[in-house]
C-alpha cells in the first residue's frame, strides 16, 4: 500500500536533515535516446539479489531519464570512483546537455564514463511508484569492476550534503 500521507510529526527538513547523516554511494545512470545519451546522478541505488543478479536505482518522477528509459527498458550504472565528484556534480544538474565535454564510450550499447570504480548494464524488470519517485528493479546483465589502483576504486560517497569517500578503519 501506498501513501503520500506525511505524519505531521515529521516535516519535509527534518526528514531531509535526518537521511543527510546516511553516507550513500554515489553512481550516474545512464542510457541512449536513439544516438544521444542522457543521465543523472544518483544516490539511491543497492545490489538487490545475486541470484539472480539484480540491483535497484530511484529516479524522480518528473526526470527524462526515466522516460527514457521506460521507453527503452535498458539503463547504465556508472559507479563513480572518489576521483569523480566533479562528474556527479555535472550529472546532477538540470537539462538536457550533461554529456557535452564529457567523455564517454558505448559498452553493451549504453553510456558507459571511463575511470569509474565498476559499470554495470541492467533491464528493468519492474517499476515501483514510491512517493515522488520510481524505484526501478533491474536483471544485470554486465557488470564488471573499474581498472587501476584502489584510489580509482575507492567509491564516491554523498553524506551532510558533499561528495567525500570512503576511509578503512584502521586494524
Amino acid at each position: 500500500m501506498t501513501s503520500t500521507h506525511v505524519p505531521d510529526s515529521v516535516t519535509f527538513q527534518a526528514f531531509r536533515d535526518a537521511m543527510a547523516t546516511v553516507p550513500s554511494p554515489v553512481a550516474v545512470v545512464t542510457a541512449m535516446d536513439g544516438p544521444r545519451p542522457h543521465g543523472t546522478t544518483v544516490s539511491a541505488f543497492a545490489s538487490l539479489s545475486l541470484t539472480p543478479p539484480m540491483v535497484l536505482t530511484s529516479l524522480d518522477n518528473r526526470s527524462q531519464l526515466l522516460t527514457i528509459i521506460r521507453r527503452t527498458g535498458r539503463f547504465g550504472l556508472n559507479i563513480l570512483g572518489a576521483h569523480q565528484a566533479d562528474l556527479a556534480d555535472v550529472f546532477a544538474r538540470s537539462g538536457p546537455d550533461k554529456f557535452d565535454g564529457v567523455t564517454w564510450s558505448p559498452s553493451q550499447e549504453l553510456p558507459r564514463l571511463p575511470g569509474s570504480a565498476a559499470w554495470i548494464a541492467a533491464e528493468v524488470d519492474d517499476y515501483v511508484g514510491a512517493g515522488d519517485h520510481t524505484v526501478l528493479l533491474a536483471h544485470v546483465h554486465a557488470a564488471e569492476q573499474g581498472e587501476g589502483d584502489l584510489g580509482i576504486l575507492r567509491p564516491l560517497t554523498y553524506h551532510h550534503r558533499s561528495f567525500g569517500t570512503h576511509t578503512p578503519l584502521a586494524s
